[in-house]
């Protein structure tokens, strides 16, 4: 078998020294939450094992979470398509087109079978045997499960691969779905959101590279690396919450003083992401820092859960979530305390209910 090059004979070639290799081991090591121990980790693997083959299919989607992926700043989305990986399939980014660019998808599983990634963006329609979405004259859903039949690890790029996003939102008349209730015999990684964050995306490759195996995830499949807090709790704007300085409207003077965006539809309570940490543009802002409230797109069924720009109201325990932030706003006294009531609801939206933990204390 042909030599299949390391990723640190790559960055050599391209004139990365040895003291900048490292560093970026120790930046990959930071960006993934680890301590400083786990870079030597990092580097030893990013030296010792073969670029890795991905495939990157595109199936009902706006190409935003690719849009995304090559905006990365840490690490570059080039040094992780030229060093990291072998990106030998994405119609998007490649220079092949119609047969040649087919046909490499069966020269990968013949030189690779079991042994590449499988990266959606997008999913499949399966109404109408699946011919809405046709690609070289064959349904999407066809090519899926033929290229998922065949590689180590599926990773489900942004919303639509990880929860169907807007193209599944009721009625849903092509039946789009995601990938995981198509493919049930893979080991799967979700990465929603719409779409992801690059260093999120990169970094999820970088894992699974560097270590041979997939993040540890949550309940849904989500790497707990980057999706085990919500924006909320790390918000800049989480003080005023507790305060109870609301925005009431998006061109009031709460919203000129950068007051909390709750009441005008932030979803940040009840959305798991890394947006308040890692930020957006290589750090440079997130929506919450722009001015417009979360829309929670890295949850399940954000699309069909109401208006993007009304309040979370359909938290029962303690009262109206939204009668909690009118009290706060009103009787100043009292702000701290029904601040902290209104966070252990949204708290619960996600976890076991209030009544639900008082019993297990009464048992």
């Amino acid at each position: 078998m042909a030599h299949r090059e390391t990723f640190y004979e790559v960055m050599r070639q391209h004139g990365i020294t040895r003291r900048s290799f490292l560093k970026f081991c120790s930046l990959t090591a930071a960006g993934l939450g680890m301590g400083p121990e786990f870079a030597m980790k990092i580097a030893h693997a990013l030296e010792t094992k073969p670029r890795t083959p991905v495939i990157w299919l595109h199936g009902l989607e706006c190409t935003c979470c690719t849009e995304s992926f090559i905006r990365s700043g840490h690490p570059l989305a080039s040094d992780v398509i030229l060093s990291m990986i072998s990106l030998d399939y994405d119609d998007t980014l490649m220079a092949a087109a119609g047969h040649q660019a087919e046909e490499l998808l069966e020269q990968t599983i013949e030189k690779y079978d079991g042994n590449y990634i499988l990266a959606v963006e997008g999913n499949p329609p399966l109404n109408e045997d699946g011919m809405y979405c046709i690609q070289g004259g064959q349904p999407f859903v066809e090519k899926l499960r033929h290229m998922a039949d065949h590689c180590k690890a599926i990773i489900a790029w942004g919303s639509c691969a990880s929860w169907g996003c807007v193209q599944a939102a009721r009625p849903n008349p092509t039946r789009a779905t995601p990938v995981h209730k198509v493919i049930r015999n893979k080991p799967i990684v979700k990465v929603p959101g719409c779409p992801p964050i690059a260093e999120v995306m990169t970094g999820v490759i970088t894992y699974m590279i560097a270590f041979d195996a997939l993040p540890e995830l949550d309940r849904q499949g989500r790497p707990k690396m980057f999706y085990s807090q919500r924006l909320h709790d790390k918000c800049y704007r989480r003080p005023h919450f507790d305060a109870g300085q609301f925005v009431e409207r998006f061109d009031d003077e709460g919203a000129r003083k950068g007051y909390c965006l709750y009441k005008v539809g932030c979803k940040g309570p009840t959305t798991y992401n890394a947006c308040s940490t890692l930020e957006w543009n290589d750090g440079l802002s997130w929506p919450v820092k722009s001015g417009h409230g979360c829309l929670g797109c890295a949850e399940d069924d954000f699309w069909d859960k109401g208006s993007f720009y009304s309040a979370v109201t359909n938290m029962k325990v303690m009262g109206s979530a939204e009668a909690d932030a009118d009290k706060v706003g009103k009787v100043l006294a009292g702000a701290a305390a029904i601040g902290v009531a209104a966070h252990a609801a949204a708290s619960v939206v996600s976890h076991m209910s209030d009544k639900s933990r008082k019993e297990v204390r009464h048992d």
